[in-house]
């Protein structure tokens, strides 16, 4: 058996998340129906994160177990070939046999974009949440910072029965100014070992009530200490928000194939 590992990007528009359900597109599903024209092998990927209906994706990591003998440069260009238009197959690699796409993991990143000005491109509409209220970037850099570190993200997060736990280590935590089709656009990069449901979203809204000057960078701080939900912002919009990047320590990928994604020296 060998274990390849891809790295997905997606538009997240029209699935209803990136796990298989029952009901309507996944990205998971679409995977696998491609992988199984491909291969004829009836298998389940692996997904390093689970993306909500509406989330995009540039990074996504996914393996899977396999017997095929095909290159991991003759998979990428078959799965391509296959997949729909809305998915994409960047890169492939054959990863160490323990290599799992989320157990592996020692980081992810996303970014959440906003255009904040009258009107929005609508070439963006898809991928960028507007704001025509001015927003206070300076406050909300400030309040993002407090987020650095090891902390219990519980005010941030629609809990659930399988999180057994709620404290995270956040990386980095920042906006900043960025440009797409000429449009102006802020940048909300967000960096940790995981993430909980709903937690980007949630602290994305939460800050656009710091830049919007109903709480203070100091407030947001008090919500994060204080650990409930019902203090924090309202969940912002799915649309907005990209997964980035999964980092895994070097020591679980294989120089072999054409794998490019980053890793972490541990």
């Amino acid at each position: 058996m060998r274990n390849i590992a891809l790295r997905l990007a997606y538009d997240g528009t029209d699935f209803v998340g990136s796990q298989w359900q029952n009901l309507g597109r996944s990205v998971q599903s679409e995977l696998e129906g491609a992988w199984a024209q491909f291969t004829q092998e009836q298998r389940r990927f692996t997904l390093a994160g689970r993306t909500d209906a509406g989330v995009h994706a540039q990074g996504q990591v996914a393996n899977i177990r396999t017997a095929t003998k095909h290159s991991v440069a003759k998979v990428r260009r078959g799965l391509n070939a296959l997949l729909p238009s809305d998915i994409a197959v960047l890169e492939a690699w054959e990863a160490p046999l323990d290599f799992h796409a989320r157990h592996s993991a020692v980081q992810r990143e996303y970014q959440y974009l906003i255009a904040n000005s009258p009107a929005l491109l609508p070439q963006l509409r898809n991928y960028v949440l507007h704001v025509e209220q001015s927003l206070d970037m300076q406050a909300m850099s400030s309040a993002l910072a407090l987020l650095q570190g090891q902390h219990d993200f519980a005010a941030f997060t629609s809990l659930s029965a399988s999180q057994n736990s709620t404290v995270r280590r956040c990386y980095r935590a920042s906006c900043r100014k960025v440009e797409l089709f000429g449009q102006s656009l802020i940048a909300i990069d967000l960096v940790a070992n995981a993430f909980l449901h709903h937690m980007v979203r949630t602290i994305v809204g939460t800050a656009l009530l710091v830049g919007r000057r109903r709480m203070t960078p100091e407030a947001f701080g008090a919500v994060l200490q204080g650990r409930d939900r019902r203090q924090a912002g309202p969940t912002a919009s799915a649309h907005g928000l990209t997964l980035m990047a999964v980092r895994y320590p070097c020591t679980m990928m294989l120089e072999t194939g054409e794998q490019m994604q980053s890793c972490e020296d541990t």
